[in-house]
């Protein structure tokens, strides 16, 4: 696969896209736009849960690749999003119990491509991501995953928290790297787990962490307070590899 992001521009091109089931990571659009084609496109875009963000005519001259975008431009992902089954059929198809990363607002595409890695070199069988409020598969997060988007399944959903829920009644148990949480060495992190990452600068959302079964915090001793999330995302999850080990 290759790392390019697709811009799709143009009102009959968009719509078309959405009509051929093309996956759109989100939408440009003009301020004050609100003609017949327009607001089908936004129709579309709500049924879909596409982020749209509005802005000037100026700024979608600049994202624009053809002069043409009539007050509309639509954002391909660089790689197609799996389904939740996927990741679950991973793990069935290697013997192991479920082992996934729930990304709850990642909004850096270095930090998501660097997690992603991550996750396929702990042997991780899949990531999901949020719809809304987050980095989508775009090419810096595929360029940064260093090609572990090739290997690693990644779903992304509407609702994080109903999607932890869902997965409880898979068996899986949820641990949610926090500042406040029980040191990682004395928790139980064996057996099919989610871990959840949180956003850059306010951590997991109340509601999803008030979903998962524990909450984990990484002993440090320096003069600064937190952890980038990738680095976090590593160390949390070497110490579930390493427990997975042991047995």
């Amino acid at each position: 696969m290759g790392y390019t992001e697709f811009m799709i521009e143009g009102r009959n091109a968009v719509t078309e896209a959405y009509r051929s089931g093309k996956p759109i990571d989100r939408l440009y659009i003009q301020d004050g736009c609100q003609d017949g084609p327009v607001m089908t496109i936004k129709r579309e875009a709500k049924k879909h849960d596409t982020p749209i963000k509005y802005v000037t005519k100026e700024r979608l001259d600049q994202i624009s690749e053809l002069g043409k975008h009539q007050g509309v431009i639509a954002v391909t992902a660089a790689y197609e999003y799996a389904e939740i089954s996927d990741i679950l059929g991973n793990a069935v198809s290697r013997g192991e119990p479920p082992f996934i990363f729930l990304l709850d607002g990642i909004e850096d595409p270095h930090n998501l491509g660097a997690i992603i890695r991550t996750a396929n070199l702990a042997g991780a069988h899949g990531v999901i991501i949020p719809k809304n409020r987050a980095v989508g598969l775009t090419a810096t997060v595929a360029r940064t995953s260093a090609g572990a988007l090739n290997y690693t399944p990644v779903a992304r959903v509407t609702n994080m928290a109903k999607t932890i829920e869902d997965l409880k009644k898979e068996g899986m148990w949820f641990v949610c790297a926090d500042m406040d949480g029980t040191v990682m060495y004395d928790l139980d992190l064996k057996g099919p787990i989610g871990l959840v990452i949180g956003n850059e600068g306010e951590g997991a959302g109340r509601l999803v962490k008030e979903k998962c079964d524990m909450i984990a915090s990484i002993p440090m001793k320096g003069d600064i307070d937190s952890l980038n999330a990738s680095v976090a995302a590593g160390i949390l999850a070497y110490e579930i590899v390493r427990q997975r080990l042991r047995g």
